[in-house]
């Protein structure tokens, strides 16, 4: 039976041109399969133990086993962190939750840093000169960026000033890796940009995101209009909230995704209800004449 890979389509696609990962490496110098943040290599799961000063004690099943699947589909995108305690053992710094539901998805090796304890410095500098390049892409930028804070113990306040950047630029960056692993696919191979990113984060919804996502891509959707369908989210989860409360009939998802293109054709003050017979109705709002001559252009009357 074939060993499993911690690669997959997911780590390997962040890095063009990395090597294929061997299905053997030695204990005293693990095999370095790429450059992302600092140089990664590659361990075998019996290598790494947890960390007992972790203060994190409790991982939550449900999302162990979404992030093992998305693992098994797409492989690790952010590598965890180490540092060396004998010849052939390792102990995590940060990354427990990735180790644990790498454990659940059955790999035999996964990527890792690799550092001295006692290296913050150093490592502070690598990581800065490495944030500076100038063809790092946005997630590149933002596993760095999350390098520094966790390992480090930096807030985004005092990384923004080592860095001479706004806190807000930090923290959008960092919040990229909160993206499910082929939507980060999708930022580094500038199949969406950071700014549709942007807008997908602020979707709370996993369905209502994944379709947003793949209509970005279907339909070439512009940020403005991405952040148009976030918002409509947001104020359908409202409206289905009142429609409970006065016993209204609550919107089906397509009924949501219907009432979102009409928000973004006409306005947000458009409105989809349905009534208990099975009909229902659209409401188009306006504000002043100027804004019903748009409403009359845009229905061709």
């Amino acid at each position: 039976m074939a060993k499993k890979q911690a690669l997959g389509r997911g780590l390997g696609a962040l890095l063009p041109g990395a090597p294929s990962p061997s299905t053997h490496s030695t204990a005293d110098e693990p095999q370095v399969i790429g450059n992302m943040a600092g140089r990664i290599c590659l361990l075998t799961v019996s290598q790494i133990d947890n960390n007992p000063d972790q203060p994190r004690r409790e991982f939550p099943k449900e999302a162990l086993e979404e992030l093992a699947q998305s693992i098994r589909e797409l492989g690790i995108i952010q590598p965890i962190t180490v540092h060396k305690v004998r010849a052939d053992k390792y102990q995590i710094i940060s990354g427990e939750r990735r180790f644990r539901a790498s454990q659940i998805a059955g790999l035999d090796e996964i990527p890792a840093y690799i550092r001295e304890v006692n290296d913050q410095t150093l490592l502070e500098m690598a990581l800065v000169e490495n944030i500076q390049r100038e063809d790092l892409h946005a997630i590149e930028v933002a596993i760095s960026f999350q390098r520094l804070i966790e390992e480090c113990k930096l807030t985004h306040e005092e990384l923004g000033l080592r860095l001479g950047k706004n806190r807000s630029t930090i923290t959008n960056y960092v919040r990229l890796l909160q993206l499910p692993a082929d939507m980060q696919l999708a930022v580094r191979h500038k199949e969406i940009s950071m700014g549709h990113a942007r807008a997908l984060i602020g979707i709370d919804d996993p369905a209502w995101q994944q379709t947003v996502f793949d209509r970005i891509q279907s339909e070439n959707l512009s940020v403005r209009a991405v952040e148009e369908l976030a918002r409509s989210v947001k104020r359908n989860s409202q409206e289905q909230k009142s429609s409970k409360t006065r016993n209204r009939p609550v919107l089906t998802f397509d009924e949501q995704q219907v009432q979102a293109d009409l928000k973004l054709k006409f306005g947000h003050q458009t409105v989809l209800t349905r009534n208990g017979q099975g009909g229902g109705k659209v409401l188009l709002n306006f504000s002043d004449s100027d804004d019903l001559d748009r409403l009359l252009k845009q229905l061709g009357l």
